[in-house]
């Protein structure tokens, strides 16, 4: 049975936006992108029924921002409204247009983000990306936009604030850390592996025409500490973290199929097949530190919702915020890290730049490039939190034979969240270390080791180390180790 083409959803335009020399801000940077989504797909801008913003987080911007755009745009009459943080809203939200379109509850939205990072901190050089608070609505504003999606509330817990496990440079490497011990490697061997896929990386962003770094960079110079590439957290380099100093906006049109026909645009339509969402627990309290139940669960639901498999995807774009995302984004869809398929449309954010929760809108319109270029399935994944938000899109160049389908996946939902271990804020006593890792401070220092262990009692704590101890840690790792912990909160370590 034939689907009615006024209920297929299709992303019809999408453009990209990029300033490296004058200052500009978020509003400007993402009405660029959307002006270049309608030249994408010309006749369309007078359609759109609501605008999408999604979320800043590293840069200044009002609370009425997606309003703002809107009228930088020109744009009348039309719904605005903002989301929560996390790098899978994007995805979330074509994955939510998606659902409506083929109930027939929206026409045509535009989904758009920016962030100006680059340009805010060149405005005040004491501005701190990473505790940037929107800014309060000026009087006689109007009220602020709303808000739609879910918040990070819960993402963390008390264990994890009292221990300093929040800069996501901290979290991620005690993640990748029990990688490197699952595979027997040590923290030099297993940076050496994680540079040669990055390699590959920086290749595809030397070739994109939005990449804030276009140059391809050998495995040696990801790998190898310097001046220009210190060691942050073990066992990351400066060129494995994602990099947020940047301008940077996106934007995707996303309509039904009988409005792009109408509008003589087929030919630019690229359609989403399935999509889902799913929430890992706090990181302490996650069974499989090394792993994403959620990962697993909402690609699982994504793929049987469009009746499709892994070996029908042509290209990917796997969240890429830190090595680790990768690597357990694909491990948990099946994926080789050296598949000939790639692992990026867009060269990872280390390299081609990671706008704050928006670079997912930047993999959507570049792997919307790739499927108008002939790929027949693309598979997007989007992040937020501390791997915690994710979800997934299967994106076609043909239109789905059973309509598009936005996955439940609540059930998958109840059994991760039942599945947590119980955490603790303070302990004492004899803990083995399921993870951790060593920052390094700009000189070199060891600046803190925080680590998650598990209790005798199976119970889960995060502990920080000792600080007399803390120059004996670096570049060791003690993952499978045995510590013991001095009551305290939060507790703290000797080995």
């Amino acid at each position: 049975m034939s689907v009615d083409p006024t209920r297929i959803p299709v992303v019809v335009g999408v453009g990209q936006s990029l300033e490296r020399e004058a200052l500009t801000d978020v509003v400007e940077l993402a009405a660029r992108a959307g002006r270049e989504s309608f030249r994408d797909a010309p006749g369309l801008e007078g359609q759109i029924d609501r605008l999408s913003m999604v979320g800043v987080s590293f840069s200044k911007a009002g609370a009425r921002v997606a309003s703002d755009v809107a009228r930088a745009l020109g744009l009348e009459d039309v719904a605005c409204e903002v989301t929560t943080p996390g790098g899978n809203t994007p995805q979330w939200l074509v994955n939510r247009a998606g659902e409506e379109i083929a109930a027939g509850r929206l026409g045509t939205t535009l989904i758009v983000g920016a962030e100006a990072t680059r340009s805010m901190r060149l405005r005040d050089r004491d501005a701190d990306f990473l505790r940037v608070a929107v800014e309060p609505a000026a009087e006689g504003a109007g009220e602020a936009d709303p808000v739609v999606g879910a918040s990070l509330h819960g993402m963390v817990g008390r264990a994890e604030i009292e221990a300093r496990l929040l800069r996501p440079a901290d979290v991620y490497p005690v993640f990748e850390s029990v990688l490197a011990a699952r595979a027997g490697a040590s923290l030099s061997t297993w940076r050496e592996r994680i540079a040669a896929f990055y390699a590959r990386g920086s290749e595809v962003a030397a070739k994109h025409p939005f990449a804030w770094f276009p140059e391809a960079l050998s495995a040696g110079q990801i790998a190898t500490p310097g001046p220009d590439n210190r060691l942050t957290a073990e066992p990351y380099t400066k060129r494995m973290n994602s990099f947020a100093n940047v301008d940077m906006g996106a934007a995707l049109l996303v309509t039904n199929l009988a409005t792009a026909r109408a509008a003589g645009l087929e030919d630019r339509c690229v359609f989403p097949w399935a999509g889902a969402t799913n929430a890992d627990v706090a990181p302490t309290a996650r069974p499989e530190l090394g792993g994403s139940p959620a990962i697993r669960a909402a690609a699982a639901a994504t793929f049987e919702a469009a009746g499709l498999g892994l070996d029908d995807v042509e290209v990917f774009d796997l969240y890429s915020c830190f090595p680790v995302a990768v690597e357990i984004g694909a491990a948990e869809i099946g994926l080789a890290l050296d598949d000939p398929r790639g692992l990026t449309t867009t060269g990872f954010m280390a390299f081609f730049g990671g706008p704050g929760n928006n670079y997912t809108t930047h993999g959507i319109a570049s792997t919307v490039a790739r499927v108008r270029e002939g790929a027949r399935l693309a598979y997007v994944s989007g992040n937020g939190g501390l791997l915690s938000k994710h979800s997934i899109g299967l994106y076609g160049g043909s239109p789905p034979l059973r309509g598009f389908v936005r996955a439940d996946t609540t059930a998958a939902q109840a059994r991760i969240e039942a599945e947590a271990l119980e955490v603790v804020a303070s302990a004492e006593g004899p803990a083995q270390v399921d993870g951790g890792t060593v920052v390094y401070d700009r000189d070199g220092a060891v600046a803190a080791a925080p680590i998650v262990a598990t209790l005798s009692d199976g119970r889960r704590v995060a502990a920080v180390a000792e600080p007399g101890l803390l120059p004996e840690l670096s570049g060791r790792s003690l993952v499978g180790e045995r510590v013991v912990l001095a009551a305290g909160v939060p507790p703290v370590y000797r080995v």
